[in-house]
């Protein structure tokens, strides 16, 4: 079962959300800043931190400064501070969400949701009927083959289509998750790395990899494990 900390000084709302969270996680509720390090220090493990900005003793961006130091939790901000300043420091620090109160309780539960979903540990390899991608050893294995070793930028590049599948994605989107928002290759570069993985994967690549005209690609099988 994951595990929440929630921070939340204010006891009514502390208790209905500790009451319904409890239907589906592991959860322990503090309600100040000092209590939720407390809990830290002492070897607490949690999967996710739900938190108010507005402390007893401090501010929930303090909270995340300090538990940085110890962990690399997730954490989503809960609070009525939702002015562009404040939720700018929250994403800064690297929050998850940044939900502004008064929010719809299932509204939170299906961003919980969503969050450990989007954290869950990808499977690395992708196993097709003519060959194997293994991203950990950056390697196309076709049966009674000698492995063929991609470039790193080519692997990256399908990682990222399998990821998003069965999304639709664009060259750009490919280039920002892949060189970076300061790197400007052409999308020519994307178009030649598709054909050469389509290439390196044979016939089931050909037809895994779908061009969509007028916004770049998308990947239509699934990762599958061994």
């Amino acid at each position: 079962m994951k595990s929440i900390l929630l921070v939340e000084d204010d006891e009514s709302l502390g208790e209905t959300l500790t009451l319904r969270l409890k239907k589906d996680y592991d959860v322990q509720w503090a309600q100040t800043m000092k209590s939720a390090v407390d809990l830290f220090r002492a070897g607490g493990k949690f999967d996710l931190v739900l938190l108010d900005v507005g402390l007893p003793d401090g501010t929930g961006f303090e909270l995340v400064e300090i538990i940085r130091k110890i962990t690399s939790v997730q954490f989503l901000f809960l609070t009525a501070q939702s002015d562009a300043e404040s939720r700018l420091r929250g994403f800064e620090l690297g929050a998850e969400e940044f939900i502004p109160k008064p929010f719809h309780l299932k509204e939170l539960l299906l961003r919980i949701d969503h969050i450990f979903r989007a954290h869950e540990p990808k499977n690395e390899k992708l196993i097709l009927k003519n060959c194997v991608v293994d991203f950990q050893s950056m390697s196309i294995q076709k049966q009674n083959e000698a492995a063929v070793f991609p470039t790193v930028n080519e692997m990256k590049v399908l990682k990222f289509l399998v990821d998003k599948s069965p999304q639709v994605v664009s060259r750009d989107q490919i280039m920002d998750a892949v060189w970076g928002v300061d790197k400007f290759p052409s999308q020519r570069t994307i178009d030649n790395i598709i054909l050469h993985l389509r290439t390196l994967l044979g016939a089931e690549g050909e037809s895994s990899i779908r061009s969509v005209r007028g916004i770049g690609y998308q990947w239509i099988k699934n990762m599958g494990g061994q």
